[in-house]
């Protein structure tokens, strides 16, 4: 079986609401569909890498394929997990947890998205604080970091209600223009 020679496949998280895990493939190409449909104002640009600017057919190609590179790509030095988020067994949004020398550093790091039509229902808060407790009681994690660009009030709020501090800003140029990150961190003392 393939749980056997690639353990992720068999991981879930729950909460009370959702569930986290990697997807199928027909459930990848119902995330692609959900990212193709809209996750945020056109207008306003909240991730680093502007992957959602491009047309819907090649947003949704782009989630797939980051999906495969992601899970082809792993190893215990440098790994990525992006968990598809389920509600009501309905395909809502990607959650993401990620590390580098883990072993070393017990730092992991979190990124998510969600459709615009599942957004406003604290489904991202459940959903990170899930991912947060695979971090700080499954994995043994010191610390976990997050980040928001300043016009991206929910999920600095997220962060906020989690628990994490402020650590700092980076300036970044995004479709030409500047834009500032707010670093977030959360240790396990606080968790």
């Amino acid at each position: 079986m393939l749980v056997d020679h690639f353990p992720l496949v068999g991981l879930r998280l729950t909460t009370p609401r959702l569930e986290l895990r990697l997807p199928t493939p027909e459930e990848l190409a119902d995330l692609a569909d959900v990212a193709a449909a809209g996750i945020h104002d056109p207008a306003v640009m909240p991730f680093l890498v502007p992957w959602t600017d491009r047309p819907p057919a090649e947003v949704a190609r782009g989630v797939i394929q980051h999906h495969w590179l992601r899970l082809g790509g792993w190893t215990p030095q440098a790994w990525q997990l992006n968990l598809s988020v389920f509600r009501d067994g309905e395909v809502v949004g990607q959650q993401t947890i990620g590390a580098s020398d883990f072993a070393v550093t017990r730092t992991v790091s979190t990124g998510s998205w969600l459709g615009r039509t599942h957004q406003g229902k604290r489904i991202g808060t459940e959903m990170r604080a899930a991912v947060l407790d695979l971090a700080f009681t499954g994995l043994g994690a010191e610390e976990a970091v997050s980040a928001a660009f300043d016009h991206n009030a929910s999920s600095y709020a997220v962060s906020r209600r989690l628990g994490y501090i402020d650590d700092g800003t980076k300036r970044h140029a995004v479709r030409g223009e500047l834009s500032v990150e707010r670093r977030l961190r959360l240790t396990r003392a606080d968790w």
